[in-house]
This record gives C-alpha cells, sequence and structure tokens, in this order.
C-alpha cells in the first residue's frame, strides 16, 4: 500500500529546499523523524529515505539522533568483525 500526502503549496513555497530537491529532502526528514521516535527501524527508514546506511549514521549524527542499538546488533558486529580479522 502506497499512500500519498498533500501539502499545501504555500507550505512548499515557504521551505528553504529547491524545487528539483523538495521531495527527497522531505523524505529524508519524514524518515529522520520516524526513526528517532522508534516508530521504524534504520533499514525502513532509509529505504524510505533512499540513502545508504552510512549516509543515513551521518544524517542521525548531524541531528544528534540517537541510534538505537540493540544487544542483537551488536552480536551480529562482534560475529562480522571476528570474521575479518
Amino acid at each position: 500500500m502506497a499512500i500519498s500526502i498533500k501539502i499545501p503549496e504555500n507550505v512548499l513555497e515557504s521551505t528553504k529546499i529547491p524545487r528539483s530537491q523538495l521531495k527527497q529532502e522531505l523524505l529524508k526528514e519524514l524518515a529522520f523523524a520516524l526513526y528517532s521516535r522508534g516508530i521504524t527501524s534504520m533499514g525502513t527508514a532509509r529505504k524510505l529515505a533512499q540513502i545508504d546506511k552510512w549516509e543515513f549514521l551521518k544524517g542521525i549524527a548531524e541531528r544528534s539522533i540517537e541510534r538505537h542499538y540493540y544487544e542483537a546488533e551488536l552480536s551480529e558486529d562482534i560475529v562480522y568483525a571476528n570474521r575479518n580479522k
């Protein structure tokens, strides 16, 4: 299921985002907001924002958003690190 959100023209005009970048920037901001509130995972937020993991991590750092990092992810990272020694 896909949804569309209507944003009034006067609101769009008041943003400081060039028209050519507006959709992408709004998708990114929505993704960061949903992730920061714990509504969606990092993977899902990255898909919505259409950016890679490293760009997403940079974005959450720039916005001072706490990364949701759980024990299962730590275990995966340890396994990965040990494989690549």
